[in-house]
């Protein structure tokens, strides 16, 4: 689709250049290339080459118009506008692209890589809070997105399994007894019971540390409780994860890196580049000269390793496995994280593409989990759910209860993704369920909304009884609202290349506001069941390729297309 266009656009931008005598370096858009409103696709290459040429925008603008070849396939006219040129699509490409958006078939793209992306991977002490939501989310939906873009995804999930916090777990299930909560929830009682009791009662760190020891030597009976706390904390993290249409492919525990002396063989090459030391029996990193002023602890004096040398070993293991490796983290670890990609690079070994990404933020509360303060994702979607389940009853209130839970639990879990991931990852945002659940604005509902209004189209069209082997007469679509959405609908590949390379979900988010906002105008301004026979069906086979457009956008935002709300 708009990916063909733009290819021969490059195609045509460099032949005139190799014509002119001008050269531009293959890459990422080094011809300038973008979507405008005053074009299809517009070029900014003249700027790029005016310091080198000593020549204006403008001059060296119309030199390679001139240099253009004539011989077009999806290219309709090339306008010389300033420094600029414009580029717009001919008829045969609105065809094209009616027609594999009716086949549904141009949805994958020609990505190949073999990607690993980590997210989530909370301490299994507790329930997720808010503030892990946003990483689930963005990480979900660049896993969706890369998986759109032809690439093989394994989403990961990173189990800390020998940190303190797991100690603690396993020393609260020792002194307190797991009530029937939800699985996540019990370990988070009796975690925070544990940390209450270490206030009065030092000997409890101790018995942490002892059980740290103990489980990296392998002790049997230690591995057994901490696996067993483990696993029953994280089936309480999936069911939450569930709820928002979020799933691992696989978990990688800390542990085997260290029983595979994987940790150990790191350290190892760290200690030739000269730049450990032991200070204070604590064995260290010293980073200053690359900008660091702390020190970067590998081992601490009794001789146990620390997460970060740990992530190094499964860092090392991403890169082997994959063409790409994601990590999607809070804030909170930009310094690790710089720390950790400056040891990789020491080392030889590929660094992860790093998804930094700011808070989301309730309007009370904390979210310190030690405490027991903090507001659980289970929380937010219950209330969600609750508010989405008397909008939709005020909207269909003929339906059955088992409906309007249903429906209400789809449009709660679209409305969090939606508004999570719709903010560019590098700005904070706050979740504000009013606004999320409006279906009259640009939220998730008025999205979805969109889908079910466009399968109402068909479904009052009859369309089982529309002669799908007549060829569509697609020049009748001549309205302004009927080529914006075919346009709008050639964009989606575009979207997600652009999305997947440069790590950008919200790039997609909003690409399905205006795939909506754009179905609505057509919807509004080009009756489709009124028209005429011929225009009937041109309209008709629109809203189809509108739908199909709707639902994969949502689908690879990991929002549930209802065919009715």
């Amino acid at each position: 689709m708009f990916l063909d266009f733009m290819s021969e656009v490059e195609g045509l931008l460099r032949d005139a250049l190799d014509r002119c005598g001008y050269k531009v370096e293959e890459g990422v858009n080094n011809l300038g290339l973008d979507v405008s409103p005053h074009a299809d696709l517009a070029s900014s290459v003249a700027f790029r080459l005016a310091p080198l040429q000593k020549k204006s925008p403008m001059a060296i603008a119309k030199e390679i118009h001139q240099a253009l070849s004539q011989n077009y396939n999806y290219v309709d006219k090339v306008e010389l506008s300033g420094p600029y040129l414009n580029f717009f699509v001919n008829q045969k490409f609105l065809d094209t692209v009616l027609c594999q958006a009716l086949a549904d078939n141009a949805w994958t793209g020609r990505m190949k890589e073999l990607v690993i992306v980590e997210h989530t991977s909370a301490n299994p002490d507790g329930p997720l809070h808010v503030g892990h939501i946003r990483n689930s989310v963005i990480g979900d939906t660049l896993v969706r997105i890369m998986r759109r873009a032809g690439c093989t995804v394994d989403a990961q999930y990173y189990v800390n399994d020998m940190g303190r916090q797991e100690a603690m777990v396993v020393v609260g299930c020792d002194h307190f007894q797991l009530d029937g909560s939800k699985a996540d929830h019990a370990i988070a009682k009796v975690y925070i019971a544990a940390n209450r009791l270490m206030e009065t009662n030092p000997e409890i760190r101790d018995e942490a540390d002892q059980v740290i020891q103990r489980y990296e030597a392998g002790d049997d009976e230690t591995v057994a409780k901490i696996h067993s706390a483990i696993k029953y904390a994280i089936g309480g993290i999936e069911e939450t994860l569930h709820r928002m249409n979020i799933r691992h492919d696989s978990y990688h525990w800390e542990s085997e890196f260290v029983r595979k002396g994987d940790v150990a063989e790191i350290v190892g090459q760290l200690e030739k580049t000269g730049l450990t030391e032991y200070e204070e029996g604590a064995f260290q990193l010293d980073l200053t000269q690359y900008g660091f002023e702390k020190k970067m602890v590998l081992k601490r004096t009794n001789g146990t390793s620390l997460y970060i040398t740990r992530d190094l070993a499964y860092h090392r293991y991403k890169s082997q496995n994959s063409d790409r490796s994601v990590d999607i983290l809070g804030a909170d670890h930009k310094l690790v994280s710089g720390q950790l990609r400056t040891a990789l690079r020491l080392l030889g070994i590929r660094e992860p593409e790093v998804v930094i990404f700011e808070f989301v933020s309730l309007p009370t509360g904390s979210m310190s989990t030690r405490k027991g303060k903090f507001i659980s994702a289970d929380e937010l979607l219950d209330e969600v759910e609750k508010q989405a389940y008397e909008e939709v009853k005020v909207r269909r209130p003929e339906e059955s209860d088992d409906f309007l839970k249903q429906v209400a639990a789809q449009v709660a879990a679209g409305a969090v993704r939606y508004d999570v991931v719709k903010v560019s990852p590098d700005k904070a945002t706050t979740f504000d369920w009013k606004q999320a659940l409006d279906f009259e604005k640009l939220s998730a509902p008025f999205i979805q909304y969109s889908h079910a209004r466009a399968c109402s189209i068909l479904r009052k069209g009859e369309e089982g009884q529309v002669d799908q082997t007549t060829p569509v007469q697609s020049d009748l679509l001549t309205g302004e609202n009927e080529i914006a959405l075919i346009k709008k609908i050639a964009e989606f590949d575009l979207v997600i290349d652009r999305a997947a390379r440069e790590l950008k979900p919200h790039q997609l988010a909003t690409y399905a506001r205006e795939l909506a906002e754009s179905f609505n105008h057509f919807y509004r301004y080009s009756p489709v069941l009124d028209a005429e026979p011929k225009l009937r069906q041109a309209r008709m086979a629109l809203a189809r390729a509108a739908k199909n457009a709707l639902r994969t956008t949502l689908e690879t935002l990991g929002i549930d297309a209802l065919e009715t709300m």
